[in-house]
């Protein structure tokens, strides 16, 4: 099986700051979250052979976390993985967004994505990078108990391109919190996917 998790908590998430591939470290928080998230791994008796990473410290640590306690090798670095380019909006207040990027937004129950600034990727183009994440993937035969770190925008677009979802629909179709963890396979039903939420809705 294939799995993607998000990092824990870092400090920009913490402060209401947009983090983008700014490198801050994982709170106290998000420490945690990672040790409850390897630990539910273990409690829910899933198979993880290997890990990979983001290069960004909030997620290698996460992934650090996870393999040491199921006792796993080091994780490897990928930088497919790696999170959307926010652009000019990279270290602004997540609140902004609104106000800044108006009208070229889309917003969900629990967040608000600015949809194309100078400098950013835009989501058809962080899709097509999550469809060279899963070519990769499949040429390299990563696809059975693998889990994937990575993080928010670009996990969603992972998750559309796996299930040729439309991306604008995913953006608002779930919450894809801090250390929660997501199933990929074809055979799996919609609400089996999401199979561990941490309840807290950080950006």
């Amino acid at each position: 099986m294939l799995y993607l998790a998000r990092h824990g908590q870092d400090e920009d998430n913490a402060n209401g700051i947009l983090n983008g591939r700014r490198d801050a470290p994982l709170t106290n928080v998000g420490i945690e979250q990672a040790k409850i998230l390897a630990q539910a791994i273990k409690n829910l008796d899933l198979t993880i052979d290997r890990i990979y990473s983001s290069p960004l410290q909030r997620t290698y640590k996460t992934a650090v976390i996870i393999a040491d306690i199921l006792g796993l090798t080091k994780p490897k670095s990928l930088n497919l993985l790696i999170e959307r380019d926010f652009g000019v909006m990279t270290g602004k207040p997540v609140k902004s967004i609104k106000t800044l990027c108006f009208p070229d937004i889309i917003r969900s129950n629990t967040a608000t994505y600015f949809l194309a600034v100078e400098g950013s990727e835009t989501f058809p183009e962080l899709i097509n990078r999550a469809r060279q994440l899963l070519k990769w993937l499949n040429s390299n035969n990563v696809d059975e108990n693998t889990l994937l770190v990575s993080h928010g925008d670009i996990g969603k677009m992972i998750y559309a391109a796996f299930y040729n979802l439309d991306w604008k629909d995913v953006l608002t179709k779930f919450h894809f919190g801090n250390s929660e963890l997501i199933l990929f396979s074809k055979n799996s039903k919609l609400k089996e996917r999401h199979i561990y939420k941490a309840h807290q809705h950080n950006c």
